[in-house]
């Protein structure tokens, strides 16, 4: 006994001792950089034993060698090129480094991929990839044979960075990140890079990196509040989207979106983790719900046991603040990294807390509440909460990322079979969806409004991995099957939205996005196979609807129904062909056998093969013939401005986006546009495109006692000046500017603003017979209703039927007295207001004979409309809305007249993030008829 309490008390750890002595010996560590690390570490339970030792490895640099700096440092952030410039520098000295370009940004930078793992799996990544895309599609692969794969192969785990770009800190972790990844020895980091190949893209919007770098230079850094009412961001992030680039997942418009897609379908990651920075101190996400229900259950079990290990791992190294649940919801599927949650993968972010920059500031936390909890309060999600207040600095940010990550790529090592083994029974689930779901099958018919727009959908499916099949014996009918991995997704695009009402928190973002309505496509849902498989081919490639030209005459008439590309079209026949001329018709008129329906435009001037090769181009059937213009005036095109804030271009950058997509030249203008005044002699169409708050906000901009404050190209500032540049950001256009705009419409203008810059307007008196206000109740998070002709003559709804549909968030809404109703082009719904309800009763005063004919009058009428009244649409068509009553019956569009001009208000955004195609041409109509509305 005493002999093996000896072995036990002094030979045991005297092995353990040599043993750690040997491990000791092999792994140097950089003092000088741990030094760092605790200074600029604000508190010692901000800083995890993880973290706290930083390895040294002879021949790779870290990023203080690199740099001069540790990465946190005070008032040190790095452009994208010197991000790049330091992976490049790895990849050099590292075999288990690589780095490569996978696209451009709209302003010309590099957007690259870096891969680490280890030296023997970088050898094999093209076997990789082709594990994970074979795991992709179980029709290929057998169960037995996707379990010999699964022992294979590697997590593929993604990670990106800077996606908003005044959320600055995880380029800088993931550099930091990488070098540990590559220099330490552990156990830990052998681990990860044995089971996981890492994908990173540390720079994933590069132009708004540049600018916000830039920005904090020039005006940041030397700032010593955190909450002094400065602004912390530049105006511009990418050249047309700002905090948005996060919400195209749907559209694929964007060089930021579509690069992490190229990045999905080339790797098939198991998980993708975006970081972002906004809540305190780290949120990971779970979200509240109601979540996705389109989301295979096993990727939302996958949130949970996932950030389960996070947290714990974030408790166990100390971290107070850490959160999971209270944040997000986890519907919306148009997020950049929802990619992978739309197939099979698992997608998820990170919160961290953010300063903008490279300062430490005291933060005030303490009246922070997520989902009704303030952030210090203990909870099961967050059971270690901080204090209401903390010094924070770039370096205690960078410890949280850094260490959620590892966390993250730890869970994933050590799980990897379970990891692939769901990614493929998850697409096993898509190729059995149509067995346990009614629907079978989704038809695009062939015939459609806007062929162009049907077009459109197929090649945007296409984009998502969804196959498409053409129905062999038909021109132009596709068929969407729900026998295919990625069916779940599929549905999801094609059917409505139903969120539920009952819901315990608000949405954290839009609630609808069915494709077939935002598009104005239709669809059938069949729920039987309606063509066999032998009467459909796959889709290999886009689709594209090139327009014909039947009939015979000089005269070239488009049947017009609200067609997309016809505005485009028009500006460039304008401008190539130089006997072009362009006509409408205001009334329904007979051509010999054919009635040419309202709205129908005449292309006048152009040859048979000009009209072909036009036709063709932009999907548009033209009708040949030789017509009178009777019932025709000419069309004179605009020229057309758009206005944008230096607080806020959002909703602008997607304006000008859509146009130039277009075709639709405009002049962009700011508030010393507006000042300077003389607006008519330069345009004839003024859009002002949906921005936040009121007219207070507007009329003054940016605080001006921080002026003068530049937005231009410098030579110490060079990605600043673009897209657009000023001499003085501050201030807004002033009582002048929104003088010179009434100036503009009394001139003969077309004012249009959009959203909530049409209850600004409003307030502004610049079309007095409107108001704004805020219906009581009534809560409209994005989403698809039926809408209503109320001037079925206003050239406004050329095109459009009496009742459709469209996309509408939440905002303010208009309304007039009822005399001025008929300045009201459409209404929300199709029943009146409370107001417009036909009275019934009795009328005092009226002879007997005379209530006796009113009476016989009245129950001919009610007869009459019984016998034909069909049945009247829903309102919510997709989505929800709380209250619908106080809304329908109130105005979405009003053309209200100002001397020779006219303000048409949209009191919903018709060009809402290139996804509401659809209602775009409700704004077309007005630029195609803006002298005669």
């Amino acid at each position: 006994m005493k002999s093996n309490n000896f072995l036990v008390n002094r030979i045991l750890p005297l092995f353990i001792f040599m043993c750690s002595v040997i491990v000791l010996s092999a792994q140097s560590y950089d003092t000088s950089y741990e030094n760092k690390i605790k200074e600029y570490t604000t508190d010692e339970r901000f800083l995890p034993p993880m973290l706290a030792k930083m390895p040294l490895q002879k021949g790779i640099p870290s990023p203080l060698d690199h740099f001069g700096s540790i990465i946190g440092a005070p008032g040190v952030m790095h452009h994208s090129e010197e991000i790049y410039g330091y992976f490049r520098k790895l990849s050099e000295v590292s075999s288990k480094v690589k780095m490569e370009q996978i696209a451009t940004s709209e302003e010309g930078r590099p957007i690259n991929l870096i891969t680490i793992s280890s030296e023997k799996n970088i050898k094999k990544l093209k076997r990789y990839k082709d594990i994970m895309a074979r795991l992709a599609d179980p029709r290929n692969t057998d169960s037995k044979t996707a379990e010999k794969l699964i022992k294979e192969g590697k997590t593929i785990y993604f990670l990106n960075g800077a996606m908003h770009s005044g959320e600055m800190g995880s380029p800088e972790a993931l550099m930091e990140l990488s070098y540990r990844l590559i220099a330490d020895k552990s156990e830990d980091y052998s681990n990860i890079l044995e089971n996981c190949i890492v994908l990173i893209n540390p720079v994933s919007e590069p132009d708004g990196r540049d600018k916000q770098v830039d920005w904090y230079y020039r005006y940041t850094k030397d700032r010593k509040e955190y909450d002094d009412g400065f602004r912390r961001v530049a105006p511009y992030w990418g050249k047309y989207v700002y905090h948005d680039n996060n919400r195209d997942g749907l559209q694929i418009s964007q060089e930021i979106t579509k690069a992490i897609f190229k990045i999905y379908f080339d790797w098939h990651p198991n998980v993708m983790l975006d970081l972002h920075e906004s809540v305190p101190l780290l949120y990971i996400s779970t979200g509240t719900g109601p979540y996705n229900e389109n989301i295979d259950p096993i990727t939302v079990g996958e949130w949970q046991t996932i950030a389960n290990h996070e947290l714990t791992i974030f408790s166990a190294q100390g971290l107070p603040g850490v959160f999971e649940w209270a944040f997000y919801d986890g519907w919306w599927p148009g997020y950049g990294i929802w990619v992978a949650n739309n197939h099979n993968s698992v997608g998820r972010f990170f919160e961290t807390f953010g300063n903008a920059g490279a300062n430490t500031y005291l933060r005030d936390i303490s009246k922070a509440k997520f989902a009704g909890d303030l952030v210090t309060s203990r909870e099961w999600y967050r059971p270690d909460p901080s204090t209401g207040k903390l010094y924070w600095s770039a370096r205690n940010n960078i410890n949280y990322t850094e260490t959620g990550v590892l966390a993250s790529l730890q869970y994933a090592a050590n799980n990897k079979n379970m990891l692939l083994r769901n990614f493929y029974q998850k697409s096993v689930n898509g190729t059995n969806f149509s067995k346990i779901n009614e629907t079978k099958m989704f038809v695009i018919p062939e015939k459609q409004r806007d062929p162009v727009m049907a077009a459109y959908l197929v090649n945007q499916l296409r984009r998502q991995g969804i196959e498409v099949h053409k129905v062999n014996n038909l021109k132009r009918e596709y068929v969407v099957l729900l026998d295919q991995p990625y069916s779940r997704f599929a549905y999801d695009l094609l059917t409505e939205q139903k969120y539920r009402a009952d819901a315990k928190f608000p949405p954290y973002d839009a609630i609808a996005w069915t494709l077939g309505y935002m598009y104005g496509v239709d669809l059938q849902k069949s729920d039987s196979l309606k063509y066999s498989t032998d009467e459909l081919s796959l889709l290999n490639k886009n689709i594209v609807y090139s327009g014909k030209v039947t009939g015979d005459g000089s005269d070239f008439i488009i049947n017009y129904k609200a067609q997309a590309p016809v505005l485009s079209g028009l500006y460039a026949a304008a401008n190539q062909y130089n006997d072009f001329e362009s006509e409408i018709l205001d009334s329904v008129t007979i051509a010999g056998t054919d009635t040419l329906q309202t709205g129908s435009l005449i292309l006048k001037g152009l040859t048979s093969k000009q009209a072909n090769d036009w036709a063709e181009k932009y999907g548009i059937d033209l009708l040949a013939k030789n017509i009178t213009g009777e019932n025709s005036r000419g069309i004179q095109l605009p020229k057309i401005a758009v206005f944008h804030s230096w607080t806020n271009t959002q909703a602008e950058g997607w304006v000008r986006f859509t146009m130039e997509q277009k075709g639709i030249p405009f002049t962009s203008i700011d508030k010393d546009d507006l000042k300077n005044g003389k607006l008519k002699s330069r345009f004839d169409v003024i859009i002002i495109p949906h921005q936040g708050g009121d007219l207070s906000y507007f009329v003054n901009g940016l605080d001006d006692r921080f002026g003068p404050m530049p937005y231009t190209k410098t030579a110490e500032f060079p990605s600043h000046g673009y897209p657009d540049s000023t001499e003085d950001m501050t201030g807004g256009p002033g009582l002048d500017g929104l003088n010179n705009l009434k100036t503009f419409v009394r001139d003969g203008g077309i004012l249009v603003p959009l959203a909530n810059s049409a209850a600004i307007i409003a307030d502004a008196g610049i079309g007095k017979e409107v108001s704004s206000f805020s219906p009581g109740g009534l809560f409209h998070p994005g989403s698809i209703v039926s809408a209503k002709a109320r001037n079925a003559k206003s050239p406004i709804l050329y095109g459009y039927p009496d009742i459709f549909h469209l996309f509408k968030g939440n905002g303010k809404l208009l309304a007039t007295e009822k005399y001025d109703r008929d300045l009201m082009v459409l209404q929300y719904g199709t029943k009146p207001l409370k107001d417009e309800v036909e009275y019934t009763g009795k009328i005092l005063g009226q002879k007997k004979m005379e209530e006796k004919e009113l009476n016989k009058t009245k129950t001919e009428k009610s007869d009459t409309t019984e016998v034909k009244k069909e049945k009247e649409p829903k309102y919510v068509l997709s989505g929800m809305v709380k209250n619908e009553d106080a809304i329908v019956g109130q105005g979405a569009i009003f053309n209200v007249p100002l001397g020779k001009g006219n303000v048409v208000f949209f009191t919903f955004n018709p060009l809402n993030r290139y996804l509401n195609h659809h209602d775009s041409s409700l704004l077309w109509n007005v630029l195609i008829n803006w002298d005669h509305l």
